[in-house]
């Protein structure tokens, strides 16, 4: 495997993760210059999705192992790191959110009417938080750009969005806050029961974790708070009621990066998360999460049928097609996770 970091000496998922975020830093001085601000937000977004491509030029396909992994020390005390590293999964959905980003900033640059600046700055900074979730493999460094993506988007809804932008902005946040709030519980007790069995400090590292070891009770217990937490994001029926709202209040750029990105992550963080952390209690509920999405898929193609409002449309139809997501993801298989056919 060639390891691009070590013969480059460059740190890609650091510099894919942060370089919108700091461009967005940027574009805070330059108040009342919209060309200065609008070149710098689409300048830091081209480039983040050049390195997407040389992310993916230089990865090694031929291989499941984690690569261009980044790993220093960051709250040692208590076993936290600044880990960062991707497979095949991350590596295509870090690509996906840079092209996203790269049309809809240019896309709005007429669109937006009240406070420009500002929007550009936020959606700089949702694409930290999406790609930093797609990279980083430290359990409090995965919450932390978990939460880094709720803020703007947030504020993307609640200020630029529709008339009814402030009810949706706030259904959105308290649906997305419950789920995050139990996953951090979660986090936190399994971080400090892996200590109490194996190791000197309470374990954050997501690759220290995939090989310890909880009963059947903790597995339960911390996949339902996990499982919550992703099934608000994908939204799986019945936790699909914010949406709605969030997709037809939401600025155009805000509702496209909400259906092409975000729903993903919810799917990407049980599969991720979910299945290696605790096997015991995905083979106890996959029946029952199966029975979800079935419910998803014909619950979501059915209200889509009688939509007259295109947003509503999409919103409807990516509860139905996520819902095929979660059975492949449960069905346990190669097959369902790849979206393959075996021959």
């Amino acid at each position: 495997m060639y390891d691009f970091q070590e013969q480059i000496g460059f740190p890609i998922l650091t510099v894919l993760t942060f370089l919108p975020a700091v461009a967005g830093l940027v574009m805070l001085l330059m108040r009342g210059k919209p060309k200065a601000y609008k070149g710098v937000a689409l300048a830091a977004t081209a480039a983040n999705f050049i390195l997407s491509l040389v992310l993916i030029a230089y990865f090694d396909r031929y291989t499941a192992d984690m690569q261009f992994i980044e790993k220093v020390p960051w709250i040692s005390s208590l076993g936290i790191s600044y880990h960062m590293s991707v497979d095949g999964i991350s590596v295509l959905l870090i690509m996906l959110t840079a092209l996203l980003s790269l049309i809809i900033i240019p896309a709005s640059w007429n669109y937006v009417k009240e406070r420009e600046m500002q929007f550009f700055v936020a959606f700089l900074f949702l694409e930290t938080g999406l790609i930093g979730v797609f990279c980083a493999r430290d359990l409090l460094l995965f919450y932390v750009f978990w939460e880094i993506m709720l803020i703007p988007m947030y504020f993307i809804i609640g200020i630029w969005g529709g008339p009814r932008r402030i009810y949706a902005a706030v259904k959105f946040f308290l649906f997305t806050f419950a789920g995050s709030l139990l996953m951090l519980i979660a986090i936190v007790a399994i971080a400090y029961l892996a200590r109490a069995n194996q190791y000197a400090t309470p374990v954050f590292d997501m690759d220290l974790l995939e090989k310890s070891t909880f009963s059947y009770k903790v597995q339960m217990l911390a996949f339902l708070a996990f499982f919550f937490a992703f099934a608000v994001k994908v939204p799986m029926w019945p936790l699909h009621t914010w949406l709605p709202d969030a997709h037809v209040e939401a600025p155009t750029a805000g509702s496209v990066i909400l259906a092409g990105v975000m729903l993903k992550v919810g799917g990407y963080g049980m599969l991720r998360l979910c299945i290696p952390l605790f096997p015991d209690a995905v083979v106890t509920m996959a029946p029952w999460i199966l029975v979800l999405s079935l419910i998803a898929i014909i619950y979501g193609a059915l209200v889509s049928l009688v939509q007259k409002d295109l947003k509503k449309l999409v919103a409807y139809s990516s509860v139905s097609h996520m819902g095929f997501v979660t059975a492949g993801i449960f069905a346990l298989n190669l097959v369902g996770i790849e979206g393959g056919i075996m021959v």
